[in-house]
């Protein structure tokens, strides 16, 4: 802690990335679980136990960690930032109000995937196999790259190799997982109907197409955001070579 200088927020905030990536990997293994197993079956209807049972796990710790990210933002704003944006008196209710203010979006996620993703996998299914429901749970594959983004900066290499290294892994897995991976997986669901595309599409129920719409949204919304940061960072170390490739020219003509 004093090695990095970092404060008590950032040891909650890196505490809480490593706890991510941890479920994030075990949930993979009971999405390559559940694939391995459905697939190769019944696509529509053949389903493995793992894939309920981790929905419990799941959901508890999506519920978990948005206490934990509160907890993490809570220690970060000192009494005098609050009270820029608020009254002096600050009841536990408006640090909250305040939290879900700054982090709407990461908070509905997480509320929409621990409870209604759960109730989806565990009653709400209709009798649809696993296939399906393990690319869901690969969708935390961009997680353990998301946290170490993280770490890496409050440890203070965010302009080492490894920063921009891990970042365009991160880039790759969050649009492979989060993003084209709809896109695919309706495409199997047309392939086994033996019907096209936009006929797939057209077949899947109404409550379905709208909770991949809210689950896609936050996905497209969150990859542009790090496409944007991606571009600074580039952008950033080629300016940077730039002044000093000028500043050596500079240097060698008042040698001459």
């Amino acid at each position: 802690m004093r090695y990095y200088k970092l404060s008590y927020s950032d040891v909650f905030d890196i505490s809480n990335k490593c706890v991510s990536s941890v479920q994030a990997l075990f949930c993979c293994l009971t999405g390559l679980t559940s694939l391995q197993y459905s697939c190769p079956r019944d696509i529509l209807r053949t389903s493995h136990y793992i894939s309920e049972a981790y929905a419990w796990f799941g959901a508890a710790y999506f519920l978990y960690d948005i206490w934990s990210m509160y907890k993490v933002w809570s220690i970060s704003m000192s009494q005098e930032e609050m009270r820029g944006f608020f009254n002096w008196i600050f009841l536990k209710t408006m640090r909250l109000m305040a939290y879900l203010t700054h982090n709407f979006m990461i908070v509905f996620h997480h509320i929409f995937i621990g409870g209604f993703g759960f109730l989806v996998i565990t009653h709400l299914r209709g009798g649809l196999g696993d296939c399906f429901f393990g690319f869901i749970y690969l969708m935390e594959a961009s997680t353990p790259f998301v946290s170490i983004r993280a770490i890496l900066s409050k440890i203070g290499l965010k302009n080492s190799k490894w920063y921009v290294a891990n970042g365009l892994v991160m880039l790759a897995t969050f649009f492979i997982f989060r993003v084209a991976m709809f896109p695919y997986v309706i495409n199997m669901f047309a392939q086994a109907k033996q019907v096209g595309f936009v006929t797939a599409v057209k077949l899947l129920p109404k409550n379905c197409l709208i909770s991949i719409g809210l689950l896609l949204f936050p996905q497209i919304y969150w990859f542009a955001l790090m496409l944007n940061g991606a571009a600074k960072v580039l952008l950033g170390k080629q300016d940077t070579s730039r002044r000093v490739l000028s500043n050596n020219n500079n240097l060698k003509k008042k040698l001459r």
